[in-house]
């Protein structure tokens, strides 16, 4: 069963969610490119950034979900939004940046897929990813454990997982290509409030595939045992719910031809 992504329960963290793709741009040394595409633009609300840092670019979103892209359109920010899987999408000519936020880890084979993006990217232009890299955490295996067990296993064993690497592995594989990279991870302490924050943020994102590939009859335990298992994972502290994120950070500058 292919998921679709909810817009609405995406952007519920907005805010955290967005903060590290200021980080990953902080660190984008363009000056004034000409064309700027961003792949896995979700609903556009970051994709906008790229349109203030760089006013004068040619800015496009790229995102395989209709739903989001629809959201994305909504904007009218000066970007193009386009339906298209980041796998097979390739622009009419090299970008200066090319941006992918939180994307490449539904990706199995994105390691691979590295030198193709490149091949995207102008010579002197930069290529920027950032990925969870949070996948041993209670909210990830809590998932996984519920995952395999009856009668649940038989409905989830093909269902999308998100997985990344180490920044020595992407810097690794990029500067075997020739780039300039600097790679680093960052844990952000989340503090979120409302009820069974933690569930809401996993279910718009790393476990919103799997609870989508359950059948009707058996979601609703599913969700009442994994979010009770949250909740004792992650206890309510005097600030708020405290969600532990690593995040792994990548930007490359390609050389020059």
């Amino acid at each position: 069963m292919a998921h679709t992504w909810d817009p609405d329960r995406y952007l519920t963290f907005a805010d955290e969610r967005g903060r590290p793709f200021v980080d990953l741009l902080a660190r984008v040394g363009a000056a004034g490119p000409r064309t700027v595409a961003d792949l896995g633009c979700g609903p556009g609300n970051l994709t906008g950034l790229l349109r203030e840092r760089w006013p004068d670019a040619e800015v496009t979103g790229v995102d395989s979900s209709p739903e989001m892209v629809r959201r994305a359109r909504e904007r009218e920010d000066g970007v193009r939004y386009d339906v298209a899987d980041l796998r097979d999408w390739s622009p009419a000519s090299p970008v200066d940046v090319l941006v992918s936020n939180a994307t490449l880890q539904w990706l199995p084979e994105h390691l691979d897929l590295l030198p193709r993006l490149l091949d995207h990217v102008a010579a002197d232009g930069w290529l920027a990813f950032q990925v969870p890299g949070n996948f041993e955490e209670p909210s990830h295996t809590i998932r996984r454990d519920l995952a395999a067990r009856a009668p649940y296993a038989e409905h989830l064993r093909d269902v999308a997982v998100p997985a990344s690497h180490d920044p020595a592995t992407y810097l690794d594989v990029l500067s075997g290509l020739g780039c300039e990279v600097d790679a680093w991870e960052t844990t952000y302490l989340h503090v979120l409030t409302g009820p069974d924050p933690v569930f809401t943020w996993v279910s718009g994102t790393g476990a919103r595939p799997t609870l989508q590939a359950l059948p009707e009859d058996l979601r609703p335990a599913f969700e009442e045992e994994f979010r009770a298992r949250l909740r004792t994972a992650y206890p309510e502290r005097a600030a708020g719910v405290v969600l532990p994120f690593r995040r792994v950070f990548v930007v490359a500058r390609k050389p020059r031809a």
